[in-house]
């Protein structure tokens, strides 16, 4: 199952706590992955195109992308702390009466998976 990790980005943002935020979205997209599951973290994909298109154009690429991936996935996994962002992305879940993860304990094994 394809799994959105949600959570802080910038948040609190000094450039430590975004690394760090990065960092625990990315640990938590590895304990969905070892769940058997395909984590999807927007911010991995959103990151290079700002790149591209400079950082002035954070808000013009990130929300787009984070709200397109919540049409593509089957549940979400919202990792603690405050994000306005993260809460929509959960919304849009609820609202499709998708599957909403507040732990990784929450979520299944795959029955069948292609990973490791």
């Amino acid at each position: 199952m394809w799994i959105m990790v949600a959570g802080p980005y910038r948040s609190g943002s000094s450039d430590s706590s975004v690394w760090e935020h990065l960092r625990q979205l990315n640990d938590a997209a590895y304990q969905v992955f070892k769940k058997g599951h395909l984590p999807i973290v927007g911010v991995n994909l959103a990151l290079p195109v700002i790149e591209g298109a400079g950082l002035d154009q954070y808000e013009q690429i990130m929300v787009p992308i984070s709200m397109a991936l919540t049409e593509r996935c089957y549940a979400v996994l919202r990792i603690a702390g405050d994000s306005g962002g993260a809460d929509q992305e959960v919304e849009r879940f609820l609202a499709r009466g998708l599957m909403v993860f507040r732990s990784v304990d929450e979520i299944p094994r795959a029955l069948t998976s292609r990973f490791p």
